[in-house]
């Protein structure tokens, strides 16, 4: 029987790093694989961006279905305390807002909020 060998802190940061940038570049198949050998669904580098938030922010409806359909945690804030939703909001991505919405996204969570973000650039209309 063969173990599998556990990462010294250099190694798993470089990990997440490949795999946010995975998660920004909307590789989903790939960050999949990320995932499917354990890396966990929530993890965050050192701004507290999640793969999640990295997802939704560069406008990628498939990697955010994923995630979110692997567990992903909607409302993680990152370091300057903003959401997913939020950021996805400023980008004007509308599919991302629908996907992070459905999967109950705390619309008054951050800063700012999603509510003052949808205001502030005219898309309320994008939360239903």
């Amino acid at each position: 029987m063969t173990s599998t060998p556990s990462l010294n802190d250099d190694q798993a940061a470089k990990v997440v790093a490949l795999a946010m940038d995975l998660a920004r570049e909307g590789r989903t198949a790939d960050l999949a694989e990320f995932l499917d050998h354990g890396l966990d669904v929530d993890v965050q580098d050192t701004g507290g961006n999640t793969l999640l938030m990295l997802a939704a922010y560069n406008g990628r409806p498939d990697t955010v279905k994923m995630l979110l359909g692997r567990g992903a945690s909607p409302n993680i804030r990152n370091g300057r305390d903003q959401a997913p939703v939020a950021g996805a909001l400023f980008k004007g991505e509308e599919a991302v807002v629908s996907l992070l919405v459905a999967a109950g996204a705390d619309l008054d969570a951050g800063t700012p909020t999603a509510r003052a973000a949808a205001a502030l650039f005219g898309r309320g209309h994008l939360l239903g």
